[in-house]
């Protein structure tokens, strides 16, 4: 959360052939780095550089090639905006800060030595198996119960090993089920004031993913990733009303409109209070 209270926008950034969503639109160097400058024109506090797609069934990159992708990226925005990097691999991450990255987007929870070498910050992320199997029957005692111990034992031990900044992920579409992950965003506010408790905080991600076509798609349809900009917009506001300090999103410029709003402080005594707060207009 910005210093005024605002949530942060966290912008998504693949330089992927293969991500759900926008796989291959920004896969060449050039257009990946007018992409992250155009968001920052659109409001992004924080862009997030990844090169290897973690969608349902992905299968993982070569370094190397992973390497080739994110560092040209972060280098160049790193002058014009804080840069995150989304990598599971020690050394690409390392790379990355080594390149201006000052953010770890790790969704395999295990990176934080490498943040507390690095200095930098680090986002530890809930997963049950990897990308390729994570959607293969998840399955949970309490989903809620079991995800909120894991983000903050992992949180602990990166506060012990020396990271100063520390963001916890539930991971929503990560080994979840639509039911998991309408479960995890129906508690979000505790998981959020339990991390601020021990001075963490609560990033979530949503935008365009699967789980949001089930919901309001005409008959029994599912909405495709292109038809789920509503879903991803109430899912975001929702998480930032709930205490949420920043939102992944693909969507920056409307979710950062909403963002505004969310935080202003001469706005946050009309939630609930009706259309007669704005002077009686209906």
């Amino acid at each position: 959360m910005s210093s005024t209270g605002q949530p942060l926008v966290m912008g998504v950034l693949n330089v992927t052939p293969d991500s759900f969503f926008d796989g291959g639109r920004f896969f060449e160097t050039d257009v990946a780095i007018a992409r992250g400058r155009a968001m920052v024109d659109e409001g992004a506090d924080v862009v997030d550089v990844g090169g290897e797609s973690s969608r349902p069934g992905a299968s993982p990159v070569d370094e190397a090639e992973e390497l080739r992708r994110v560092v040209p990226v972060v280098e160049a925005l790193a002058g014009v905006v804080r840069v995150s990097v989304d990598t599971v691999k020690p050394r690409v991450a390392t790379a990355a800060v080594a390149a201006g990255a000052t953010l770890l987007n790790d969704i395999s929870g295990r990176l934080w030595q490498v943040a507390a070498t690095g200095g930098v910050g680090w986002i530890a992320m809930h997963m049950q198996g990897s990308p390729r199997t994570m959607q293969r029957r998840p399955a949970y005692d309490d989903v809620v119960g079991e995800v909120h111990t894991f983000l903050l034992d992992r949180a602990r031990t990166a506060a012990a090993a020396g990271v100063t900044e520390i963001w916890v992920d539930p991971g929503i579409g990560f080994g979840k089920t639509p039911d998991h992950n309408l479960a995890l965003l129906a508690h979000v506010g505790e998981l959020s004031r339990d991390a601020a408790g021990e001075g963490f905080a609560t990033l979530v991600g949503t935008s365009r993913k699967s789980f949001l076509g089930r919901f309001g798609a005409p008959g029994d349809g599912i909405a495709g990733p292109e038809d789920r900009l509503e879903g991803s917009l109430a899912t975001a506001v929702w998480s930032m009303a709930s205490g949420v300090g920043m939102v992944r999103v693909h969507d920056v410029a409307a979710t950062a409109q909403a963002a505004r709003l969310v935080g202003d402080p001469a706005r946050r005594g009309l939630v609930g209070a009706g259309p007669q707060a704005e002077g009686g207009a209906r």
